[in-house]
């Protein structure tokens, strides 16, 4: 019997029966949200925790090493919000910052770097000077993780009150350094510390990268590793301001002379645009050998290179660097994000992979297309 043909009081016991039979879908059990309002409430209370700009650059300008780690924190971060916010910080630190030596060690894996470096800031501090560490771990290229080990390995200096010591994942960038590395030595210029120490992973040529935020440039390297005879070959031995053979104490013979053979192979070079003179010295940073030599040599480079303006020459430089990367930068990030982006990418790379059509053909019209898209 239908509904629409029943009087009023079938109509009702049909009702009844609709309710009462198993046939009737029921509403169901409501499902919980997919995120926890525990959760929510925990975020918003970190939100509203999290310091303003203003609290975060009187932190810096104050030494406060917390607020200095927060800054660099968002300086690191891929969040549109974070890095508008770094800016900002870094935009307000900068008229504080560049009064520091900025010192690059580089050298292969194994040549002693960070025994060096904490051989080197435990004998600064002990002068009265606050040495910052920026110290860049190689990324994964499978899981894109870092060890950040260093503070680990600088057990002494990383306990240090004059000292600070920040691992970053270098994250794929080229020769080893972390893409943030100058914002960061700017917020710890800001912070009071007056020598940064930026470490290298030490991949060899491609450490360009460092060598263009340094104010001097020290390379290590071991004897009796057949480097000696490669020091001829241009890269980045040129590129150093001091050679230093590293743990020379196990055979003082044979570190004599690869340090004489390092001397013949920079007489090859011409001089360098500083007329710097590159020294070659023996150290080890094990039992403390040369080290304070080397620092003689950095403060006489500085010295000599502000005597014949090449120290504010190289600075000015490196900021139009920076111009040029952060332009290259922003224009690969915009064009990978791009809306539909994705998409073309995918199909552009099956006909290259189905050899419908050449890599550098693809490119240039991606490339033609997003440009037209933006006018």
């Amino acid at each position: 019997m239908q509904p629409t043909m029943m009087n009023e009081r079938d109509k009702k016991t049909y009702s009844n029966f609709e309710y009462d039979s198993a046939l009737n879908v029921q509403g169901g059990v409501k499902q919980p949200e997919q995120v926890s309002n525990f959760y929510l409430e925990k975020m918003q209370q970190k939100k509203r925790n999290e310091p303003s700009v203003e609290q975060l650059v009187d932190g810096i300008l104050h030494g406060d090493r917390v607020m200095l780690s927060r800054a660099i924190t968002l300086v690191e971060s891929s969040r549109f919000d974070h890095q508008r916010k770094a800016q900002q910080i870094i935009e307000q630190c900068l008229p504080h910052s560049g009064k520091s030596i900025r010192l690059g060690i580089t050298g292969v894996p194994g040549a002693g770097k960070s025994t060096t470096i904490e051989a080197l800031g435990k004998m600064l501090t002990a002068l009265g000077h606050k040495i910052a560490v920026l110290a860049i771990d190689p990324s994964s290229e499978r899981s894109k993780g870092s060890i950040l080990g260093d503070k680990t390995r600088m057990k002494e200096l990383s306990t240090d009150p004059n000292a600070f010591i920040r691992p970053s994942p270098s994250a794929g960038s080229l020769g080893g350094v972390a893409r943030k590395t100058r914002e960061i030595i700017l917020l710890c210029e800001a912070a009071g510390f007056d020598v940064v120490i930026v470490e290298t992973v030490g991949v060899g040529q491609s450490e360009v990268a460092a060598h263009s935020m340094v104010d001097f440039f020290l390379l290590l390297q071991l004897a009796n590793t057949g480097d000696e005879l490669q020091g001829i070959k241009r890269g980045i031995m040129e590129m150093a301001d001091m050679i230093a053979i590293n743990k020379s104490d196990i055979d003082i013979d044979k570190s004599k002379l690869a340090a004489q053979q390092f001397r013949n192979a920079l007489h090859l070079f011409p001089l360098p645009e500083s007329q710097w003179t590159v020294p070659v010295m023996l150290c080890s940073a094990y039992s403390k050998m040369g080290l304070q030599e080397i620092w003689n040599k950095v403060t006489e480079y500085v010295a000599f290179t502000k005597g014949n303006g090449y120290f504010y020459h190289k600075r000015q430089q490196q900021n139009l660097r920076i111009l040029d990367e952060t332009i290259e930068n922003t224009l690969k990030e915009r064009f990978y994000s791009a809306p539909g982006m994705e998409e073309k990418l995918e199909k552009v790379r099956q006909d290259i992979l189905d050899s419908k059509v050449s890599a550098y053909t693809a490119a240039e019209k991606l490339i033609e297309e997003q440009y037209k898209s933006r006018q």
